[in-house]
């Protein structure tokens, strides 16, 4: 057989696959020549058919197996027959995709009750005959739905009883169904309507009808259950009424209807009006309970009973009124017990001087207060020289509550910023920490430790200032009123902190001044031993010639040390200076800052305690009165703190002049009778005769000094009397520094109060003592007024002794000789100030303004920047019947003088931001039509030469801070000529 029968073969075999349906038979290709090309040609082919055959297969599974419509034949290109085959075959898919889905959408519309689609989608033969049918069955079942609809609605939703449905061209079953309905309609027609009319029967309250209306099936039970109905109805309306008519009418709690043979609804009715009853009266009767405890003034009851609707409003009404007594009750109890502790850590902590003291107090009481078991105060101070780096203030750790550390290892200390606690200085607000992690500062006992859960620290801050912090722990988390607590007593703290921390600067200030002038001193004495010793050697160098070159040498050499120290002498004096200085002005900086709110409120609580429109009550005005002593009293320790820093730096002059000890004796008993009498003591001031004829001194400080030591003495006294006797003193008890001084007095303050002990009589001289570590606690005072005085015995040539036993009383006395003793006199340059200080706190009040003719309808102009000053004075100027413009800074004072022409006289202030007051008064008197107005100054500015200078700055007058309304006016009316 040769090679072309064998291409033969092998084609007959691959076409007799194909018509077999075997399309994966494939022909050699690898013949070259004309077998080879037929092979391609032909394995070509029956690719392309199998590819058809399949893709015409997917589709006609998906359609006519699957049911899934919309599928496509997807062959590569091709052409000719086979291309037609396969439009085809998607042709039909599509058509029959398109009729089949549009059927479907209208046959599952009229399945949702949706009968107003049709199948529109072009369809031809049998397919053409089934959409015809199904469009008339859906119009039919549209016309016939409507019209059962129709009735239906008529009699079910509108109760138009009596309407029947019409269907035309309808036959078979649903013209049946239609004469169906109709029927049931009316059969429903007749029924319902005897129903109906013996329901409204019934609903009227007849209960003698019945139903008597053919009916049958669940018509005729409810015909029968509807007449049972009303028979029942009628005997439970009778137990209903009866028992309505116990209850609402009669009052009588605990009724029940009684209703025989009855089961079901009516069973149930009766029981519900049982329960009615039942729980009406079980809710009235709890009610009248709880409000009856109210009434008694239990708050714990509460109405506990169940009952809705209004009952039920008025139960929750009740308990809200209740929980609201209660809460309101518990409210006023937590105001109490915190305004109580304030109350009563505050007076703790007054009187003492010490901050570690308080710290350590605050530690006792305020931990368990708060139910705190761990706590730590801590002080700001500065940190220490050794440790520049550490720059800045720290919180240092000085009182502490069941804190672990160990003493030896120091206090904790941290600076401003670092921890919380340093935090919390740094943004001055409180912090507070939760559900602290185990081991965090545990507390410890002697059994055992806890690990705390809240965490708080609190900056004490005054004025912005942080000076210091607080840190409580405790085991459970702080309740709101303990928070309120701390956070109102650090603002209290702050107060009480810095007014101590105040109280040390100053001692510290004195303190420091005080070793100054001892240094000074001491070198002095350096200084004039070894001149004496220098005089020693020139002696010697005089009897000495062969020595006489060596002994120069040791001249020069002595003569250079000498020089160095001298040097040093004049380093410390300057150091002195600037100390004295430095305390100068921070006295005179402080005496402002006080005195100008000072004033303001003398001024205010003077013109409140006078009343004068008669609008407060007696308390109120006797709380203007008690306001306006304390100011008093606290410009009284400004000035003491003043006197003690001249006496120190050696800057307070007396002025000796004859004196008249009566009217001495006058002035103290007018100020201190009043006193004594309303403390129900003893008062007496007696002089012998021809005693103090010739005396020669300072009247004003004279009186300063009796002023303290009899104020002392009525303070320390509680029962028995005060006396004041002057006589001269005998020889033998003239002081030694007095002897040979020629004719002394004695001023002998003595009183019956608590005494001194033996040990403590010299103390009572220093600053700021007063004996007994107890009787500033127990008395109050500053401690200074004893100190002060004995210095201005001194500057007065005398001398001031005390005598006293404990329990029995006390005996100052100030020794004087008549004729003023002291060596050497100073210049009698008594500060003007001092005049204008003595009557700056008046012991009693004044009179209230008179409103006189030099005063009424003048104008005045008050500059001043401090708006409570500003108030203050107004209110005085215009009580007096003047006109006030004011002004807060020189540049708007001088432009209001040249706006009003009619001003009279300016009130300047002398302490102002810009152009203070000197630079106002002089641009006040640079223009001529001003040069004589009268321009008074009213300052707080009372160090020596404030008053030179304010005058020669061109101002008419100087008063100074606080001062009285009188005093004011009085200077007013000396510059302001009559009309």
């Amino acid at each position: 057989m040769d090679e072309t029968d064998r291409t033969l073969e092998q084609m007959l075999a691959g076409l007799t696959a194909v018509r077999d349906g075997n399309l994966d038979t494939r022909l050699p290709e690898d013949a070259g020549g004309l077998p080879g090309k037929i092979a391609a040609v032909y394995n070509d082919m029956a690719a392309q058919l199998s590819l058809v055959t399949t893709e015409v297969t997917r589709v006609a599974q998906e359609v006519g197996g699957q049911g899934r419509l919309g599928g496509q034949a997807r062959v590569p290109p091709v052409g000719g027959v086979w291309r037609e085959l396969t439009d085809s075959v998607n042709n039909m898919a599509d058509n029959l995709t398109s009729q089949v889905r549009n059927i479907s959408q209208v046959a599952t519309a009229v399945a949702r009750g949706d009968l107003t689609q049709k199948i529109r989608v072009d369809a031809r033969g049998e397919i053409l005959e089934l959409k015809e049918t199904i469009n008339t069955m859906v119009e039919r079942l549209s016309s016939f739905a409507e019209e059962v609809t129709r009735v239906a609605r008529e009699v079910g939703t509108e109760g138009n009883l009596g309407g029947q449905a019409t269907v035309h061209g309808v036959s078979g079953t649903w013209r049946d169904l239609t004469n169906n309905v109709n029927s049931m309609a009316d059969n429903l027609t007749n029924q319902v309507r005897n129903i109906a009319q013996v329901t409204t029967a019934v609903a009227e309250g007849d209960l003698t009808r019945k139903i008597d209306v053919d009916a049958r099936g669940e018509i005729l039970e409810l015909k029968t259950t509807i007449n049972t109905m009303v028979d029942q109805l009628g005997s439970f309306a009778d137990e209903v009424t009866r028992v309505a008519r116990e209850v609402g009418r009669e009052g009588r709690l605990g009724g029940q209807a009684e209703v025989a043979d009855v089961s079901g609804t009516w069973r149930r009715l009766t029981e519900n009006v049982n329960e009615l009853a039942g729980n009406l009266t079980r809710q009235v009767r709890a009610i009248a309970e709880v409000t009856s405890a109210v009434a008694r003034g239990d708050l714990t009851r509460t109405v506990a009973v169940e009952a809705p609707g209004e009952v039920g409003a008025l139960k929750d009404n009740i308990n809200s009124m209740v929980k609201s007594l209660r809460d309101t009750t518990r409210a006023n109890e937590e105001k109490d017990w915190l305004k109580t502790q304030l109350a009563r850590l505050s007076t703790g902590i007054q009187g003492r001087r010490d901050l570690t003291t308080v710290a350590e107090l605050i530690m006792r009481e305020v931990p368990p207060l708060v139910h705190a078991q761990y706590g730590c105060f801590f002080l700001a101070q500065e940190g220490p020289e050794d440790r520049p780096e550490h720059g800045g203030p720290e919180l240092v750790a000085i009182a502490s509550y069941g804190l672990p550390d160990d003493p030896a290892a120091g206090p904790r200390r941290f600076r401003v910023g670092q921890s919380l606690v340093g935090q919390a200085a740094a943004d001055r607000r409180v912090v507070v920490v939760d559900e602290l992690p185990p081991g965090y500062a545990p507390v410890l006992t002697g059994t055992g430790s806890a690990d705390p859960s809240t965490l708080i620290v609190l900056p004490i801050v005054f004025e912005g200032q942080v000076l210091g912090a607080l840190e409580l722990a405790s085991l459970r988390p702080f309740a709101a009123l303990h928070r309120d607590f701390l956070e109102q007593f650090t603002e209290l703290l702050g107060v009480n902190v810095s007014s101590l921390t105040a109280n040390a600067r100053t001692d510290e200030l004195l303190g420091r001044s005080q070793r100054l002038t001892a240094e000074l001193s001491a070198r002095s004495r350096e200084l004039q031993a070894r001149q004496r010793e220098l005089q020693r050697s020139n002696a010697e160098l005089q009897d000495k010639a062969a020595l006489l070159a060596d002994r120069n040498r040791d001249i020069e050499r002595k003569n250079h040390q000498i020089e160095q120290a001298r040097q040093e002498l004049e380093e410390r004096a300057q150091e002195l200076a600037r100390a004295s200085l430095y305390k100068s002005e921070f006295l005179a900086n402080m005496s402002h800052e006080l005195r100008t709110p000072l004033n303001s409120l003398l001024i205010l609580a003077q013109l409140l305690a006078q009343n004068p429109e008669g609008n407060l009550t007696e308390k109120q005005a006797d709380y203007a009165a008690v306001i306006h002593s304390a100011g008093s009293d606290l410009l009284q320790l400004i000035n003491d703190i003043l006197d003690l820093s001249k006496v120190e730096a050696g800057r307070m002059d007396v002025h000796p002049e004859p004196v008249s000890v009566q009217r001495v004796l006058d002035y103290v008993d007018v100020t201190f009778r009043p006193v004594a009498e309303e403390r129900g003591l003893q008062f007496t001031v007696s002089g012998a005769p021809a005693a103090g004829e010739g005396l020669v001194t300072d009247e004003a400080r004279l009186r300063q000094v009796l002023r303290n030591l009899v104020s002392n003495a009525l303070k320390f006294t509680k029962a028995g009397g005060v006396s004041l006797r002057v006589q001269h003193a005998a020889p033998e008890e003239v002081p030694d520094p007095l002897r040979g001084a020629g004719t002394v007095l004695a001023f002998r303050v003595i009183d019956t109060g608590i005494g001194i002990a033996a040990e403590q009589l010299e103390s009572v001289f220093d600053a700021f003592q007063q004996g007994d570590s107890g009787a500033d606690r127990a008395y109050g005072g500053t401690g200074l007024g004893l100190s002060i005085s004995r210095e201005v015995s001194k500057l007065l040539g005398g001398v001031l002794t005390a005598e006293s036993a404990v329990g029995q009383g006390s005996c100052f006395t100030l020794y004087l000789p008549e004729h003023e003793g002291r060596p050497e006199a100073r210049a009698a340059t008594l500060d003007a100030a001092e005049g204008e200080r003595e009557g700056a706190v008046p012991g009693a009040f004044d009179t209230g303004p008179v409103d006189d003719e030099g005063l009424r309808d003048r104008t005045v102009l008050l500059v001043d920047d401090d708006t409570r000053n500003v108030y203050a004075l107004a209110e005085v100027l215009k009580s007096a019947g003047m006109l006030v413009l004011t002004a807060d800074n020189g540049e708007a004072g001088i432009a209001l003088l040249a706006a009003h022409p009619e001003v009279d006289l300016v009130v300047m202030d002398l302490m102002m931001a810009g152009l203070d007051g000197y630079a106002t008064t002089r641009a006040i008197r640079a223009v001529p039509r001003l040069a004589e107005l009268p321009v008074v100054v009213v300052t707080a500015k009372a160090m020596p030469g404030d008053r030179a200078e304010a005058l020669a700055a061109g101002a008419s007058d100087y008063v100074v801070k606080p001062v009285t309304p009188d005093r004011l006016l009085t200077a007013l009316r000396t510059w302001l000529a009559p009309r």
